[in-house]
């Protein structure tokens, strides 16, 4: 069971899953097919990804372009992150706009971003194991990115700008408003 918190754009959601706790440990239930497309939206989810970072990391702000766009659950399994969905879609009345959440080993939020949203998050704890899960396949050549220190979004990424640890691909992203519309 889940309890779905809307965010201040609309489809973007921050899913709360129900935990059951004892002197075991706990269990909840991660995902269902059936209950997300009761209370979220219909989807299938076609591929899994996990990666590993340490502190200070910052990953994004990424998205696929079409016909490979992507909506995505994500979840952080150890660690703690700042996750990032910044609208992309033009003529939105969100666009440019983000939502921010804490996602955490200890809180088990997920945080779903549906397709025409960049993303990206940056690591708060020493290490982070993060998952999630795709609507659609990565496809290389639909790259898309944006500027993780785009002063027009003005991302409060909670962590000092001389810690930030980028790619190199990350380091050269455009700026939202030097974008190409894609969506």
């Amino acid at each position: 069971m889940m309890e779905v918190v809307e965010t201040n754009i609309e489809g973007v959601i921050i899913i709360e899953p129900r935990i059951f706790k004892d002197d075991r440990g706990y269990f909840f239930e991660s995902f269902s097919q059936r209950e997300f497309e009761e209370k979220v939206c219909k989807t299938t989810f076609v591929q899994d990804n996990e990666s590993k970072s340490g502190y200070g990391v910052l990953r994004g702000l990424h998205f696929q372009k079409p016909p490979f766009a992507q909506s995505k659950l994500v979840r952080v399994i150890k660690g703690a992150v700042l996750d990032v969905a910044v609208d992309i879609r033009k003529g939105s009345p969100t666009f440019g706009q983000y939502v921010s959440v804490e996602l955490t080993g200890d809180n088990h939020r997920q945080f779903f971003i549906p397709r025409g949203f960049a993303h990206g998050f940056s690591v708060l704890s020493e290490e982070v194991i993060f998952q999630y899960k795709c609507d659609n396949f990565y496809s290389p050549q639909s790259e898309g990115a944006i500027a993780w220190n785009d002063p027009d979004l003005n991302i409060d990424w909670r962590i000092p700008v001389e810690e930030v640890i980028l790619s190199e691909k990350d380091s050269k992203h455009p700026k939202l408003k030097d974008l190409q519309c894609v969506f």
